[in-house]
This record gives C-alpha cells, sequence and structure tokens, in this order.
C-alpha cells in the first residue's frame, strides 16, 4: 500500500525549494493492489495542482472517497472530476449540504458547497452500512451510540427540517484496508473520536489485528487536558501506527507524540508513506 498526501495544512519543514502549496484541509492519494483511490479534495484545486507536481495522474483514480460533508474535503472535488471521467465518488448517505458551526452567537456553514450534491449527481453513490468498495476495501460508518453529544460539546450542528440539531456525524465514514501488517483505518477528521472509530472497526473486524489509523483527529481547540486523556484512550486500542495532521493540529501532534512516543507520525502535504 503506497499513499501520498496531496494536501494538508503543513508542508514539510527545512524544504526551502518547494512548489506545493498547503491549505486548511486534506486529500490524499492512496494505491492499493492494482487499485487507485482519490479520499477527498481539500478545500480548493490545490490539491489536482500538487498531485500533478508529484507526477499522480488523477485520471486514474478507480474510485473517490469524501470522509465527510465539510468544505475543507468536499470544496476541491470539481477539480477532481475535471480531471476524471469514470470513477465515482463514494459518500454517506446522510450526506447534506446542511453543516454549521454553532458553537458562537452567529452560525458559520460549514458544509459542502451549495448546488455541489445536485450537479454532480451522475458522479455520485450515496452507500449505508458497511459497503465493500472492492477486495480489502471498505466504507465504515459510525456506530458509536450518542455522538451527537460530542457535536453539542464541540459546537457543530446540522440543519434538519429547518431546526439546529448537535451534529451526529452520519455523513463521517472510514475508508479502511485490509493488509498483511493489519487493518489501516482512514478518517480524515475523525470527529466521532479516533478512539471510537478504531474500536468501532474493531467490533466489524472480530479477531483482525488493527495496525494504523490515518487522518485529523480534530483537537486543534482541545485543551492539553482534553489531549493527554485522548492520548490515553487511544493507547489503549493497541494501535501500532498513528499518521495524524490537518485538524489535530501540530501542538496536539506534538503532545501525542511525546505520550505515545514513535507510533506517532505528523503527516505534512507531499509525503509519501509505503505500508
Amino acid at each position: 500500500m503506497d499513499i501520498c498526501v496531496l494536501v494538508d495544512n503543513l508542508v514539510q519543514k527545512n524544504v526551502t525549494e518547494s512548489s506545493l502549496k498547503p491549505e486548511w484541509g486534506l486529500s490524499v492519494w492512496i494505491s492499493y493492489r492494482g487499485r487507485r483511490i482519490l479520499l477527498d479534495g481539500g478545500t480548493s484545486g490545490v490539491f489536482a495542482e500538487n498531485a500533478r507536481i508529484l507526477g499522480i495522474d488523477l485520471g486514474q483514480a478507480d474510485f473517490a472517497v469524501l470522509s465527510h460533508a465539510h468544505y475543507d474535503h468536499a470544496d476541491g472535488l470539481p477539480a477532481f472530476f475535471a480531471e476524471n471521467d469514470h470513477a465515482k465518488l463514494y459518500v454517506r448517505s446522510g450526506t447534506g449540504e446542511n453543516c454549521y458551526d454553532c458553537s458562537k452567537e452567529e452560525l458559520r456553514y460549514i458544509g459542502i458547497k451549495r448546488g455541489f450534491l445536485e450537479a454532480y449527481a451522475d458522479r455520485i453513490q450515496y452507500v449505508d452500512g458497511d459497503y465493500k468498495l472492492a477486495d480489502g476495501i471498505a466504507l465504515i460508518p459510525h456506530k458509536t451510540e450518542g455522538l451527537d453529544t460530542i457535536g453539542k460539546r464541540i459546537g457543530m450542528c446540522v440543519e434538519v427540517d429547518g431546526q439546529m440539531c448537535p451534529e451526529c456525524y452520519d455523513h463521517e465514514q472510514s475508508l479502511v484496508f485490509e493488509t498483511e501488517k493489519g487493518l489501516v483505518i482512514f478518517n480524515s477528521c475523525s470527529h466521532g473520536g479516533a478512539d471510537n472509530i478504531i474500536t468501532e472497526v474493531a467490533r466489524t473486524y472480530p479477531n483482525r489485528n488493527i495496525y494504523a489509523v490515518f487522518g485529523g483527529f480534530h483537537l486543534y481547540k482541545s485543551t492539553d487536558e482534553e489531549i493527554l486523556a485522548f492520548a490515553n484512550r487511544v493507547k489503549e486500542t493497541g494501535i501500532e501506527q498513528i499518521y495524524t495532521g490537518h485538524c489535530t493540529g501540530e501542538h496536539a501532534a506534538e503532545l501525542l507524540k511525546e505520550q505515545l512516543g514513535d507510533i506517532v507520525h505528523q503527516i505534512y502535504t507531499g509525503m509519501r508513506i509505503r505500508l
């Protein structure tokens, strides 16, 4: 399995010459057993520009996956459709253009750009439950009860029938691969809690080792106490490798590394990983 980060908040430190552009968002290219998958498209078309620089042809993608219905993962996807005329975009059936930040007095829309789902309806595949993309590749929904308590605590909500309700993240999904070392989980923001997600996948695949988790952990606004408590919960899962960035935040990533050691890796735009 080969992984390339097409865009993240960061570029590699101490690199003086680089034409790669970072942005607030995430997009990842994954090659696995002859299949090529695009996970998310960042906030803009920057990921596609970076892909060309990195020698990656988006037109070769067999599938595209949207991790969840937020702008910083979906709004760059028109650039993907412009370069790929066949790959379906797989999204949860709970996906809509209805996500808001309600942590302050004034609501802020943070969802998919209005009209996207209709404009690209012929390229979008809605899925429910555990969904097999191909041999060894699956999309797994949240299976933890009461995730709306997390949505309420961090101030995220969705509009349902004209009413604002705390997020339950029914539009968020994990992309899971079976490898010789064990399962590898991708979840770009892990709003439902990376520790919960690891447990969800473990229960979905009983008696299977979970090797690695890759993605953002949405800790950039968390207190040190919250981050350390999270680190302890993740440690209890027995996960062997952690690749994190985007909404984790650099400070939180450093604390995680202090607590969990060398299993924690900070991702950045242009990073290549072979598992």
